[in-house]
């Protein structure tokens, strides 16, 4: 009698939750969830923008009622605010403009390290959570709408929250769910949505959800060439061969879609190299050996808004880009907007737009990166411009949303973001939100900094995501002089508490502007010498075996840690290399030895692993184990978890794990990569072999 009761009380409830909060929404409510408002001690500014980019004020915001924090207008007005937290490290913010509202969430303070949610299933429009601590406060939001607390149904340790019933209308809308207790936060929980049900599927995911993606980098002249009629080497006696145009071409990006490359390795996004029309002269200076540089990589824009003819046609690009979406797969576009090459016609119409070379105390600002991070130049033939100014922004950021307007690109990967003012990513991703309305782009940046620094520019009203260098630089030290595997796990830890649990962060196995992991890893390039020159001096090649083993090793953590896994073209199969250009040799897609093709079979079956598993994708994350030399971590969606072992010691490891009470221990596991172990209620046992891994999955 009891559970008919709860039945139909459970049934009265769902009726009623018809969710007006949809409805009584401004319509940016209806786009991607809006990233939270992390804050600090003491009063912080915001801009509005900065959460609702296409938004110049509210009418008013207003912090929920009870709530330990102020929030004040800046000169009279909601554009930018003041916003000061008291001891409340979980609050919302409602943004209000004509009778209809968004609601924003605020963090404030560290994560409580016992406090864990996990999402254990659901039934119909009902999802259940279950909490490892019994949470003070809690909040869920369906897109950006707080949900009201008759849809919030705790009972002990289990949580219930029914969705609204407008979730039945959208193709795809997220519900997310944050707590806290009296110590911290809980980790995030982000469950997207189809239809109104839960997506427990990746069969239900596509191209365009940004946490379900494997990003591949390629440099376009260095990938394949298919088209030899455009090729132009500058074949002059000042720039060495590994300096110049080797053929690369929007052509052969073309070839490899269609020829199944991309799919038997598992990538869903192709990032290609900037694109706008370079010198055709030689610039810059090598010394030993003496060499100048064609602008072959891409990074030296004399026109923003034209292929550069050695590269192909802006109908080859079109091309392009319809294959890669006919073979589900986005493309994102390296953009350069921190300078100019010293010859654009822009330069030379407008010499006034770029920063003084020359610093008051007479010395070059060239290459100052931390000092002078927002006016320092690169080389004295590319000029930084004065982005601070509306008048040099403005055309600016048009040039950057041609691309987006002109072309079906799936969004940027924005090169040297630090150097930039926070100004100029405001204005680019209101234009973007306001002129491409046909799909959702995606936005990932270069940063090197600490994760104040790097979370700066990501907001709902800049950019997506950055690349986790600190994640990548770790992960070298362990693996490369040996570091403890404990310093990585709190640096991951870091971050996701710096960008959230879910967060689209880049994490790579390396890229065009270091030397290559392999090769570190193995022993030919020692992590102290100077990259660049060794790949100019000597021949760089694997050297010891191991380095395979590390590079894999790599490719496991990225693989199964939240974000968006990135492979750098060779890394696929263990290219070896100094820093540039020798990590820029021509791709070899034939003819690898037997430890080049076991290294390509190997990351392919790990990102088809990542990309088959919703827990990978989207499952929430916790260590059960951590010593020097070896890190044991679970990730958890919907009562389904993957349970993954690192070994990064040169000795075998057992070690033994407990799964967390909350989750579903009767259940059968299978090991992908053939490593022993044993299972006993929620006990586990596995044996990892010297610089090995193994990922543990549910029959």
């Amino acid at each position: 009698m009891k559970q008919l009761i709860y039945a139909l009380s459970l049934a009265l409830l769902l009726t009623g939750c018809q969710a007006d909060c949809f409805t009584q929404q401004a319509p940016e409510g209806d786009g991607a969830p809006i990233l939270p408002l992390r804050l600090g001690e003491g009063a912080q500014r915001c801009f509005l923008t900065d959460y609702l980019p296409t938004w110049q004020g509210a009418d008013s915001l207003t912090v929920e009622e009870g709530a330990a924090v102020r929030v004040a207008p800046v000169a009279g007005a909601w554009n930018e605010f003041d916003v000061e937290t008291r001891g409340e490290h979980l609050a919302t913010l409602t943004a209000w403009t004509e009778g209809r509202s968004l609601d924003l969430v605020m963090l404030d303070g560290k994560r409580d390290g016992e406090a864990r949610l996990f999402t254990t299933g659901s039934n119909g429009s009902t999802i259940f959570l279950k909490a490892s601590v019994q949470p003070t406060k809690l909040v869920a939001l369906w897109q950006n709408c707080r949900l009201p607390e008759r849809f919030i149904l705790p009972e002990g340790d289990h949580i219930k929250i029914v969705l609204p019933k407008d979730a039945t209308s959208k193709e795809r809308s997220f519900l997310r769910v944050y707590a806290a207790t009296d110590a911290g936060l809980f980790n995030d929980v982000l469950i997207p949505l189809r239809r109104g049900k839960v997506v427990r599927s990746t069969d239900d995911l596509t191209r365009r959800d940004q946490q379900a993606q494997v990003l591949y980098s390629l440099m376009i002249d260095r990938f394949y060439d298919a088209d030899a009629s455009n090729n132009q080497p500058l074949n002059s006696p000042e720039v060495l061969p590994q300096a110049d145009y080797q053929g690369g071409d929007l052509k052969g990006i073309t070839a490899k879609i269609e020829d199944g490359f991309f799919e038997r390795l598992g990538i869903s996004t192709i990032w290609i190299s900037p694109i706008t029309q370079n010198p055709r002269d030689a610039w810059g200076l090598n010394l030993n050996p003496r060499t100048k540089f064609s602008g072959y990589h891409g990074y030296w824009p004399i026109y923003t808004t034209e292929v550069d003819d050695r590269f192909g046609t802006s109908e080859e690009l079109k091309e392009m880009l319809a294959t890669a979406h006919d073979h589900e797969m986005n493309v994102v576009l390296d953009y350069v907007a921190n300078h100019l090459h010293i010859n654009s016609p822009v330069l030379q119409a407008h010499p006034d737009w770029v920063i003084p070379l020359m610093l008051p105390d007479g010395r070059k600002n060239i290459g100052l990166w931390d000092e002078h991070r927002l006016t320092t130049w690169f080389d004295e033939h590319i000029p930084s411009l004065d982005l601070e100014r509306p008048e040099v922004a403005e055309p600016m950021t048009d040039s950057a949303t041609f691309w987006m307007t002109e072309y079906d690109f799936d969004g940027f990967r924005h090169d040297a973001c630090k150097h930039i003012p926070l100004d100029y990513w405001r204005m680019l991703t209101r234009k973007l939100r306001e002129r491409v309305t046909d799909r959702e782009l995606w936005q990932i940046g270069e940063t090197y900094g600490d994760p104040a620094l790097i979370g700066s520019y990501v907001r709902s009203g800049m950019i997506n995501a950055q690349f986790d260098f600190n994640v990548y630089h770790t992960a070298l030290d362990v693996l490369t002089r040996d570091h403890s595997v404990e310093r990585l796990a709190a640096v991951v830890e870091e971050s996701l508490a710096a960008y959230g649990a879910h967060h689209t962060m880049g994490n790579i196995t390396g890229n065009h502007d270091k030397g290559r992991l392999i090769s570190l890893a193995g022993g030919t390039l020692d992590p102290d010498e100077d990259h660049k020159a060794a790949g100019w001096l000597r021949e760089v090649g694997v050297g010891d075996p191991v380095g395979y083993k590390k590079l894999a090793l790599i490719n496991a953590l990225n693989m199964t840690i939240p974000g968006v896994p990135c492979i750098y073209q060779g890394d696929e199969y263990g290219e070896p290399g100094g820093n540039d250009p020798d990590n820029r040799r021509m791709m070899r897609f034939e003819g690898y030895n037997k430890a080049e093709q076991a290294q390509f079979d190997l990351t392919s079956r790990l990102i088809h692993l990542r990309r088959a598993s919703m827990p990978l994708l989207y499952g929430d994350m916790q260590t059960l184990s951590l010593a020097p030399d070896c890190w044991v971590y679970l990730r958890a969606y919907m009562g389904e978890w993957v349970l993954v072992g690192l070994n990064t010691g040169y000795e075998e490891r057992t070690v033994e794990v407990t799964i967390p009470a909350m989750l579903e221990d009767k259940v059968e596991l299978e090991a992908h990569f053939g490593h022993p172990f044993t299972r006993q209620g929620n006990r586990v046992k596995l044996t990892l072999p010297a610089c090995e891994f193994e990922i543990l999955t549910q029959k």
